[in-house]
């Protein structure tokens, strides 16, 4: 008998729950709401909450609305969003992770002291949170993806770097390092471990996890910018490891010769999306 079993440990973060509780909340009382981009980078729990009547606008559209209510997701947003709602008569409800929120007002009384040091995100360039950090900086702030990129700091004035909260926390010592490295005699260089902790913490589990399967299924949304860092951690363990959006793309060939499967998701993975991967596999299983 195959042992198939999910992770008890994926799924939502505390930040994500907030926000889809707060949406459920207002749209059980009737009435139009509005959400400022995806709630949660997981499509399926999207179109879930669609289904309920949450209405998804981008920032173009939010500018051009008059008299709503508008939902601010957990990634947070920029100053220049508040002031919009303000003007428009718009109603927040704000859903901002406060863990997020605490690192937006950390880079803004930074830049607010001293409008002249570089402030540096270590973050993914466009995504929703870093687009919020940078927001604190009047646009100043220099987002950086890797290592590589540090090349385009001016290592001969003062840096502050913090990081994006769902990014690798390895990867964020590799920047330091190589910043501590290459920055000039007597600069300062300030750095700050703003990586949120029900993240990072999910690493040395996922791995352990991942090590403990035949073959494993990462379930999570394609735009999830903390699904493919902790996929990536999944591969490094256990190279059958298969990224899958749903149950509709499960590849059933490599369900064969195998003693165990491992499902497991990120943090805007809804366990409902990972229990219907886990049910389809079992249903497969008893058919052959």
């Amino acid at each position: 008998m195959i042992k198939v079993e999910t992770d008890r440990d994926s799924g939502f973060c505390f930040g994500v729950v907030t926000a889809i509780n707060k949406a459920e909340e207002e749209l059980a009382k009737g009435g139009k709401l509005y959400c400022l981009g995806d709630i949660v980078h997981n499509s399926r729990e999207v179109d879930r909450l669609k289904e309920l009547g949450l209405i998804t606008i981008n920032h173009e559209e939010f500018a051009r609305l008059h008299n709503a209510k508008v939902l601010l997701r957990a990634h947070g947003e920029p100053p220049e969003t508040y002031k919009i709602a303000k003007e428009n008569n718009i109603e927040i409800i704000d859903a901002t992770c406060p863990v997020v929120l605490r690192l937006q007002k950390r880079i803004k009384q930074e830049h607010t002291h001293n409008s002249q040091k570089q402030i540096v995100i270590y973050g993914l360039k466009g995504h929703a949170e870093v687009l919020g950090l940078v927001g604190q900086t009047d646009g100043k702030a220099i987002v950086i993806e890797k290592v590589e990129e540090v090349s385009k700091l001016d290592l001969t004035k003062s840096i502050s770097l913090y990081s994006q909260t769902t990014k690798s926390l390895d990867e964020f010592g590799e920047i330091i390092e190589h910043v501590k490295k290459h920055i000039a005699p007597d600069i300062s260089f300030n750095y700050y471990d703003t990586i949120c902790r029900q993240v990072a913490n999910r690493m040395p589990n996922l791995r352990e996890f991942a090590a403990t399967h035949d073959l494993i299924f990462f379930v999570s949304g394609k735009k999830s910018s903390n699904g493919k860092m902790l996929f990536s951690e999944c591969l490094k363990i256990n190279s059958n490891s298969h990224l899958i959006d749903s149950a509709d793309e499960l590849d059933k060939n490599l369900l064969s010769n195998i003693n165990s499967i491992g499902i497991c998701g990120a943090t805007s993975t809804p366990k409902w999306l990972m229990d219907q991967v886990k049910e389809t596999i079992i249903d497969h299983l008893n058919k052959q």
